[in-house]
């Protein structure tokens, strides 16, 4: 089972003064590089995988999509998503992405933010995805960047040139980590890219495009904090569609 960390009432506390938490899809950075993976929604039947708040759902609608579920483990998540939601066409539903069920070519496109670093059977997950999708359907994803998920050294060091470094450690060894972010004993599953790719590519989708995110020089310009991310990728893009 997924490590539902979102319901912990002090770890949830502090996921919701995040400004991605706060402003939505226009707190995250890495939104309009995703954003631009997407295809035309209109007419489309929409699934996000770990929606969160809900922000991904009810941007969706007004895109054009028909129908959008939202699917979360976290209880605390979808009170919130249906707190700020009004729309009868977006619904949520408690899963756990781990053991998911949805039935077969029932949507047009899937899509996931920042979920799949938590999700053991990431096989598992994204074989149900697959024979959930109609033929063409796109799926279009982020991940924590596996430099970031390989460490367990903590934070930046600095380098005999003075230059910060990431303590990138058995990038190779893939399996289970434990970090600490927001909370202590965050569970989070250390894959590299080429797993993630050959996955989606042995279960049937076809990849049209891989991003390791970095902020544009106007992000940088208008929020200088950013240029540290230019040190190391945070995050991993891919659009792929089903064959």
């Amino acid at each position: 089972m997924t490590q539902n960390i979102y319901d912990n009432p002090a770890f949830f506390a502090g996921y919701s003064r995040l400004p991605r938490s706060i402003e939505g899809l226009a707190g995250a950075p890495e939104w309009p590089a995703l954003r631009a993976l997407l295809p035309p929604l209109s007419g489309r039947k929409v699934v996000d995988l770990g929606c969160g708040y809900g922000w991904f759902c009810r941007w969706a609608r007004p895109q054009g999509a028909a129908q959008v579920l939202g699917l979360d483990v976290s209880e605390k998540m979808l009170a919130r998503a249906g707190a700020m939601t009004s729309d009868p066409g977006v619904t949520y539903a408690r899963v756990d992405l781990e053991c998911l069920e949805l039935p077969p070519a029932s949507f047009d496109v899937a899509y996931s933010s920042l979920v799949l670093h938590y999700v053991g059977n990431l096989s598992g997950l994204m074989t149900t995805v697959h024979r959930a999708l109609v033929p063409g359907a796109h799926l279009v994803l982020s991940a924590e960047h596996p430099i970031l998920t390989a460490p367990t050294r903590p934070g930046w060091s600095i380098g005999s040139d003075g230059r910060k470094t990431w303590p990138v450690d058995q990038y190779l060894v893939e399996g289970r980590r434990c970090t600490d972010w927001i909370g202590s004993g965050v569970i989070k599953q250390h894959r590299t890219i080429g797993t993630y790719l050959n996955l989606l590519i042995g279960i049937g989708f076809t990849i049209s495009r891989v991003e390791e995110w970095r902020p544009t020089p106007d992000q940088i310009a208008a929020q200088p904090t950013l240029a540290e991310e230019l040190e190391r990728p945070m995050f991993l893009l891919i659009a792929a569609s089903r064959s």
